[in-house]
């Protein structure tokens, strides 16, 4: 269960709506919501920086009062930290969450979250949920498609969504097929008994890869179905003692439009 959430807050009134994303998670479950918003940090003296300092405090003490404003309306346990660091801080600082929350990156705007995923998705050891830069409502539970190849990552990552699957009206369990989807774990047979035995009866969609790749099926499924969150794991390869993402991942991440829940 879900009781403890922390989110990365935007500056950006325009994208507020991960704030809301995130409330409207904390609201479902009772949980407590904290959000963390980072002031301006750069490797040059604050002196010489001057304006951009201020600007930035500014739009940080905004995006706090904004945030406050919203989780007043609903008697929300909810507080905000103001804080200095980078995106490993608070990879470290979700440690200690049952769950984070944060948005996708928006090119057009020049936001990018992609280190800020990457390593609360490697480092933290928890959950995350990224809402995309496109997001207009707030969490429905009408339909959860978890991603399902049978890996350790997979299975890590549905077993971390139960709380959401035992609230979703429908969840169904997507099999991208090819080579490797020949035996009973793959295709799913036992993952659907255990959920079954968690009272979450799954339906099994299999969907051919095709010419595309995994990404690009997945997105394509996902398009033509009312999903209301994407359940898969995070897969990435290691490189100089740390974590990058894999193909696949950051294929999801440039081009979501769900939100995605990811376990690594």
């Amino acid at each position: 269960m879900f009781k403890d959430i922390i989110l990365h807050l935007e500056r950006d009134p325009s994208r507020d709506i991960a704030r809301d994303f995130a409330v409207s998670i904390a609201e479902a479950f009772s949980a407590h919501l904290t959000a963390l918003i980072f002031n301006f940090e750069a490797n040059i003296p604050a002196d010489a920086l001057g304006d951009l300092f201020a600007e930035s405090e500014t739009e940080a003490r905004g995006a706090i009062e904004r945030f406050e404003l919203a989780t007043k309306r609903g008697a929300l346990s909810a507080e905000s930290r103001l804080v200095s660091g980078t995106p490993k801080t608070f990879s470290e600082v979700a440690r200690c969450f049952d769950l984070s929350v944060v948005m996708q990156s928006d090119d057009h705007k020049g936001i990018s979250n992609s280190i800020l995923i990457e390593t609360t998705l490697f480092d933290s050891g928890r959950p995350l949920i990224i809402v995309p830069s496109t997001q207009r409502e707030t969490l429905k539970l009408e339909k959860v498609v978890c991603c399902w190849d049978g890996s350790r990552t997979a299975a890590r990552a549905i077993n971390d969504a139960l709380p959401f699957l035992r609230k979703a009206n429908a969840v169904e369990l997507l099999i991208v097929e090819d080579e490797t989807t020949t035996n009973d774990q793959v295709k799913g047979t036992e993952i659907g008994r255990h959920l079954a035995r968690h009272d979450i009866k799954v339906a099994v969609e299999t969907i051919p890869a095709a010419d595309r790749d995994v990404a690009n099926a997945i997105l394509s499924h996902v398009a033509g179905s009312p999903t209301s969150l994407l359940v898969m794991g995070g897969y990435g390869h290691s490189r100089l003692r740390e974590f990058v993402f894999g193909g696949a991942t950051r294929g999801m991440l440039s081009a979501m439009t769900v939100p995605v829940f990811m376990s690594h």
